[in-house]
């Protein structure tokens, strides 16, 4: 069985504030969190449990921070590298389908790469704590994350659109329980806390 989660992001900036590494990597394109826009017709096909009301996730502590920095030319022939455990570094490329060489990884494939594999955790221990362990052992995430323009032509600049797709697990309520988990949907719907420091 294959679920399909949507939700749509239209709150945008310019083309030219979304080439700025500054914008938080959990909200590309956007400059501040708006929690109720986001919530808005989101995961349509499955019957979500609701979260209580609030402005935004703060956070009253950490047990871990991911770090990256870009450089170069951003979107369009930049890199980026992450710090911690293992190290990595990528070159950074506009698709093909959007004008550039599509020779380098986009920040869109590492989203959906880095949402899936969140999701895929939460759902293995939504399954876990539902003593149906065995549910997710063979579970497979499928992220999309579609960049382009809305259909609001009052907003400048692109929006994302996201599908979640789970295979391989049928119990809606597992389902449900993962997404609310997931930090990365957490913070679509909920919304997150965003500093932009000069450093």
């Amino acid at each position: 069985m294959f679920y399909l989660l949507t939700s749509d992001i239209d709150e945008t900036v310019s083309l030219a504030e979304t080439m700025r590494p500054t914008a938080a990597i959990v909200r590309p394109f956007m400059t501040r969190c708006s929690p109720r826009r986001l919530d808005r017709q989101a995961f349509r096909f499955l019957p979500l449990t609701r979260t209580s009301a609030r402005s935004i996730v703060t956070l009253k502590d950490h047990v871990y921070f991911a770090k990256a920095i870009a450089e170069g030319s951003g979107r369009i022939g930049g890199v980026v590298r992450s710090f911690g455990d293992t190290p990595l570094e990528l070159k950074t490329s506009m698709p093909r389908v959007a004008g550039g060489k599509g020779d380098a990884a986009n920040p869109e494939e590492l989203f959906s790469m880095a949402y899936a594999s969140c999701f895929l955790g939460s759902l293995q221990l939504m399954a876990a704590r539902a003593g149906q362990k065995e549910l997710s052992e063979r579970a497979k995430i499928h992220a999309k994350v579609f960049l382009g323009h809305p259909e609001d032509a009052s907003l400048e600049g692109l929006g994302l659109r996201i599908e979640v797709g789970v295979e391989g697990v049928d119990d809606d309520e597992i389902i449900s329980a993962a997404h609310n988990s997931c930090v990365y949907s957490r913070a679509l719907t909920q919304g997150c806390q965003v500093s932009v420091v000069k450093v």
